[in-house]
C-alpha cells in the first residue's frame, strides 16, 4: 500500500494558508483598501485549491487503490462515489 505521498507537502501549505488568513484579518483590521483585501482573498482561494488537488490525489492513489485491489465491488462503488463527490466540491 502506497503511503499518501503529499501529506508534507498538504502541511507546509496549509501551514502558508494559516499565515495568509492571519494576514487577510490584519489587513481588514487595519482598514486596507478593499481591492489590496478581496486580492489577497483570491490568493487564499487558488491556494486552498491546491491543498484540495493534493488531497484529491492522494485519496486516488491510496484510498480508490486500495478499494480496487480489495475486489470488494461495494468498497470499489462507494470509493468511486466519494471521488466523483469530491471532483463536484473541488469545481464550485
Amino acid at each position: 500500500m502506497q503511503e499518501k505521498k503529499n501529506k508534507a507537502a498538504i502541511q507546509k501549505r496549509l501551514a502558508r494558508l494559516g499565515g495568509q488568513i492571519r494576514g487577510v484579518s490584519r489587513m481588514v483590521e487595519e482598514d486596507r483598501y478593499c481591492v489590496d483585501v478581496l486580492m489577497q482573498t483570491a490568493a487564499v482561494r487558488s491556494a486552498l485549491k491546491v491543498v484540495e488537488r493534493l488531497l484529491i490525489e492522494d485519496h486516488a492513489n491510496h484510498c480508490m487503490e486500495a478499494a480496487i485491489l480489495s475486489g470488494d465491488a461495494d468498497e470499489q462503488r462507494t470509493k468511486f462515489r466519494e471521488m466523483v463527490a469530491l471532483l463536484e466540491k473541488a469545481r464550485d
